[in-house]
């Protein structure tokens, strides 16, 4: 949200400099992301001045352009050539000299001495349109006789520069939506060391001129609509808002548009209330109705969009038609246009569930929309249309032709609260004292009941959507007596806690200690996705998608399942921006519906999973003299895998070892204990699947189940053993096997052979082709033998190796090369 400077000095006398505020206001809850200068005219007009032009002839070179001479009131005159028609000797102008920048929309430009059509020209006479000070380009900008030359333009034209305060509001503190809010909560701050106050102006002088137009309102939705009240004012000229009010907008990134919504904004940014002002010749049968329609009735916003209503978007109807989407946007028909006389202003009260869902059905977010979902004040909204309509009244003419239509069947009550000064000093950590805690309340326009000796009763109210507990007075009081102020403790109080074992966090830390330390960036990704990921997939179901009631957006409506996806968009936008080479690591948790209803109680429904993912996609090594580049591969990524499961004890003998594939993994394997308990899932990312996110180079993704993980480690044991005494030895064997047989079989059976001597089995080689019979294949294995209590002889491995060619011939039909 923006507040003007100048602005906000209208409700606060305060001589505090923008920068002082930026301060203050981030520390009572109101941070400051910016502070920017702005005027009135971009570029504020500087380099432009008034100009006298002495003489004015057709240049010899060109039909189209005149050569002038000026005098702006500085050593000599100017030489300029213009090209505008109705340029003449005698008129006061408008000059940019040499050095000026002027702005066209988002694009600038230098004003130059240069040459055109071989004479020199030394600035430029300007149109209104060129300068920023209205549309027109028939011809340049002349000024009255009374100018006088050499005055800087900023001068003439009133330049008004003001500074903008970017606050990022968060969305419990809507009552500071307004550049009224932020006054009373810099008055309450101030109050503390100085007497000052913040104001707002009167509507005292409200008053209803006649009653030759009066528009009942009926309200059919009071859960939906508290309060609705409106007024109407006839007789009014639909024009361009005066200068000030303009400037006022335009300092908070407004556009005027004209004065009557000029003023329904303005009230708006001022109180926080927001307003919506109709052509009462639209209110067909002379009546407002509050009431949601029928599902499905369609209805043309603003925008020109045609929407389809739900059953539960409140609407603002005449007799015979909805006119406005209660709340969030206008319609095309029922608002203000050149040719309205007579309009029907509204302000109202409506509840911020049903705006909430409105507003995220159609996907819309306006100014109004944002207060009403996090709730506005009640109390408001007869002073915000007192408010507007004397300044319709003032700016647009007119006259009041109404009484105010006032609907409030159940007023809201103050919220009561009870608060002790002891849970003050124990929450704060210092004792504030009775006098100035009631100091603070009452500059925020808590009101005290009563007063004891062990606190106070309070009424807090309603536009305090934030505060209603104790803990909450507790909040405000230490944010408007600063945060800052509270001294540093000299003691520090703790407790012995006993952690779980095994920890979850020394655990994920082990993990992103050897991932980063192999090359492995860590990702975030946000646990909020799209829905449609999870939608026609025969490997996940959608049943099991946790799917929002109220989504931010189409592209957050949903929570994640898995972290595949979450990292193929990490990928994808790295791929774009010439960072194709990539190894990743993402800890999250995924989230599942189990589909079942559950009425007593709900929470049951639903499960969370702790995983890590990895990713590797791109080449294997940085390009390099030293190296040919090769491409990562799933084998690549499998030893990282087992490396990982190596470190927490889970040697590749104790799982189970199965293949998979699947529309998201085309092929892949699958480690699992022996009791069923799956531990990582890792493979070839579909083709098909990287399509969708335009990724080229093959993706290797693996899916690591972190809580199956934790638990495997409650009877893991680390075990050290001495370095061995005597050599190992290696013998090779190549290996003709039919193209079904996997090195697994080959490995389990060298091991189930030869449990004592037998280290290690490696597959260093594979071959198919030329000399090799079509449904086979060569593998080249390596065993490592060693004995830990003597060297190893030539019989006895010769004797080893034969037992396992034995082995292999007769169980998988392998014949020797």
């Amino acid at each position: 949200m923006n507040i003007s400077y100048k602005w906000l000095k209208d409700y606060i006398d305060t001589d505090l400099r923008p920068e002082d505020l930026e301060g203050i206001l981030t520390q009572i809850g109101l941070e400051v992301g910016s502070i920017d200068e702005v005027e009135s005219i971009k570029g504020g007009l500087r380099g432009l001045v008034i100009g006298h032009v002495l003489t004015c002839e057709k240049h010899p070179n060109s039909d189209h352009l005149s050569k002038t001479t000026v005098d702006v009131g500085a050593g000599e005159p100017l030489p300029i050539v213009c090209g505008a028609p109705n340029v003449a000797a005698g008129q006061k102008v408008v000059v940019a000299t040499v050095g000026t920048t002027l702005y066209d929309g988002d694009n600038e430009f230098q004003i130059k001495k240069s040459k055109i059509r071989g004479e020199v020209s030394e600035g430029m006479i300007c149109a209104e349109d060129e300068i920023g000070l209205g549309k027109g380009h028939d011809g340049i900008m002349v000024l009255p006789e009374t100018a006088i030359v050499g005055t800087p333009a900023s001068t003439y034209f009133n330049v008004e520069s003001d500074y903008c305060i970017e606050v990022d509001l968060t969305p419990n503190r809507v009552d500071s939506s307004s550049h009224i809010g932020v006054a009373r909560d810099l008055a309450a701050y101030l109050r503390k060391e100085q007497d000052i106050s913040y104001t707002k102006p009167s509507v005292d002088d409200f008053k209803v001129d006649d009653r030759s137009l009066q528009i009942p309102i009926e309200l059919v939705n009071p859960e939906a609509c508290p309060r609705y009240s409106g007024v109407t004012i006839s007789g009014v000229e639909v024009k361009e808002s005066p200068e000030w009010l303009q400037n006022r907008l335009k300092a908070i990134g407004l556009s005027p548009i004209n004065n009557v919504v000029d003023i329904t904004n303005y009230v708006l940014f001022e109180c926080g209330q927001p307003l919506h002002a109709f052509d009462a010749e639209e209110i067909t049968g002379d009546k407002v109705v509050v009431k949601t329609m029928t599902p499905g009735t369609s209805f043309v916003t603003l925008d020109e969009v045609e929407r389809e209503l739900h059953e539960d978007d409140l609407m603002i109807c005449n007799a015979q038609e909805a006119m406005c989407i209660g709340g969030v946007f206008g319609g095309i028909k029922s608002g203000v246009k050149d040719s309205t006389k007579n309009i029907f202003l509204e302000s109202a009260c409506f509840d911020p569930v049903f705006i909430r869902k409105t507003a995220r059905r159609f996907g819309l977010s306006t100014d109004a929309s944002f207060r009403f979902e996090r709730g506005t004040d009640p109390n408001n909204v007869i002073y915000a249309l007192k408010r507007a309509a004397m300044l319709i009244k003032e700016i647009a003419g007119g006259k009041i032709s109404s009484d105010i239509v006032d609907i409030y069947p159940t007023p809201i009550e103050d919220f009561k609260i009870e608060v002790s000064f002891a849970n003050i000093k124990r929450m704060i950590g210092k004792d504030l004292g009775p006098e100035l805690i009631k100091r603070i309340l009452t500059s925020l326009e808590i009101k005290i009941d009563q007063e004891t000796k062990s606190g106070l009763s309070l009424s807090v109210p309603p536009y305090r959507v934030d505060v209603k507990r104790e803990a909450d007075i507790i909040e405000e009081l230490l944010r408007i007596y600063g945060y800052n102020n509270i001294e540093i403790p000299t003691q520090v109080n703790a407790s012995l806690q006993y952690s779980v074992k095994p920890d979850p966090v020394k655990i994920r830390n082990i993990a992103a200690d050897l991932l980063s330390a192999q090359g492995f960036n860590e990702i975030w990704s946000n646990s909020l996705t799209k829905a449609s990921y999870y939608e026609n997939r025969t490997s996940i179901s959608d049943a099991n998608t946790v799917k929002l009631f109220n989504p931010l957006s189409a592209d957050l409506n949903a929570m994640r399942q898995n972290l595949l996806f979450g990292g193929l968009e990490a990928i994808a936008y790295n791929a774009n921006r010439r960072n194709p080479d990539l190894r990743l690591y993402e800890f999250g948790n995924c989230y599942f519906n189990k589909g079942s209803e559950l009425a007593e109680n709900p929470l049951k429904n639903y499960h969370e999973e702790e995983h890590l993912a990895l990713f590797v996609s791109g080449e294997k090594e940085r390009e390099s003299w030293t190296a040919p580049q090769s491409g990562s591969s799933f084998f690549q990524l499998k030893a990282y895998v087992e490396n990982l499961l190596l470190k927490f004890g889970l040697k590749t003998d104790r799982v189970k070892v199965e293949g998979f594939s699947n529309d998201l993994i085309s092929e892949g394997l699958i480690y699992s204990t022996y009791s069923g308990r799956k531990i990582v899932e890792f493979g070839v990312v579909a083709r098909k699947l990287q399509k969708e996110f335009d990724i080229e180079n093959p993706v290797y993704f693996a899916d690591i189940f972190m809580d199956n993980l934790i638990l495997e480690q409650k009877n893991a044991k680390t075990s050290f053993s001495e370095l061995p005494k005597y050599p190992e030895v290696r013998r090779d064997l190549a290996l003709l096997l039919d193209k079904a047989v996997q090195f697994k079989q080959v490995s389990d059976l060298a091991f189930k052979m030869e449990r004592k001597l037998l280290r290690s089995v490696d597959l260093f080689d594979v071959y198919e082709g030329k000399g090799v019979p079509e449904g086979k294949k060569s593998y080249a294995v390596s065993f490592i033998l060693r004995d830990d209590e003597k060297t190893l002889n030539e019989k006895q491995i010769e004797k080893i190796m034969a037992k396992l060619i034995q082995t292999f011939e007769k169980e998988l039909g392998a014949q020797l090369r």
